[in-house]
């Protein structure tokens, strides 16, 4: 079975990674923990205390997505809606107001769903970010609460079903590979994948 760790990462793009910079770190307080780049390319990591991060690719021609609501229906193609970060505390979402306002950034009052809270406002880019601190009280993973009341058979169950899909072939260890990707260059000083797959199969 394969255990989940978390939202590794998420990756968003800029026209302008310095100001996107000041944002995220400056003025939220994420560490930037990685950023490498090239002319007309650069990535860079902010980390969030849990072990995930927000990325951003600064793209040149990139434009300032439009405003709108976080959860707000729209058409077309679309993918993405936003991304909600996790804090330690209710106050925390006040304190948070507080520095979204005061740097001049539209932000929401605190927004009780029930089983967390929140508040919303948007990025340098457009990008739409929820802060949420989840009750201590409720535990979703153990006690799920499913109420959808259009697609009630779909909400019946928790865990995943088994037999809903064809049954994996593995990846025998002599046709497993790794290939080299951007950045690899800077940790040339890191074991092999090779060793960490030895460790792992101990």
């Amino acid at each position: 079975m394969i255990f989940y760790t978390g939202i590794h990462h998420t990756a968003f793009a800029t026209r302008d990674i310095q100001l996107t910079t000041r944002f995220w770190r400056d003025l939220l307080g994420m560490p930037l923990v990685y950023c490498y780049g090239q002319p007309g390319y650069r990535q860079y990591f902010f980390h969030i205390q849990g072990g995930g991060h927000i990325s951003f690719f600064e793209w040149s021609e990139v434009t300032k997505i439009p405003l709108k609501r976080h959860g707000e229906p729209v058409s077309g193609p679309f993918g993405f809606d936003h991304v909600s970060i996790g804090v330690h505390s209710l106050n925390a979402l006040w304190e948070l107001m507080a520095k979204l306002d005061g740097a001049g950034f539209p932000v929401s009052d605190v927004v009780d769903h029930g089983c967390f809270f929140s508040i919303y406002s948007f990025d340098p880019n457009g990008i739409a970010v929820e802060f949420t601190w989840s009750r201590p009280d409720l535990n979703l993973s153990r006690h799920p609460v499913m109420v959808d009341e259009q697609s009630a058979r779909l909400c019946q169950v928790s865990e995943p079903m088994e037999q809903q899909w064809p049954d994996p072939i593995p990846i025998l260890a002599e046709e497993r590979v790794v290939v080299d990707g951007e950045g690899k260059e800077h940790f040339t000083n890191l074991p092999p994948w090779t060793e960490l797959l030895d460790s792992e199969n101990r």
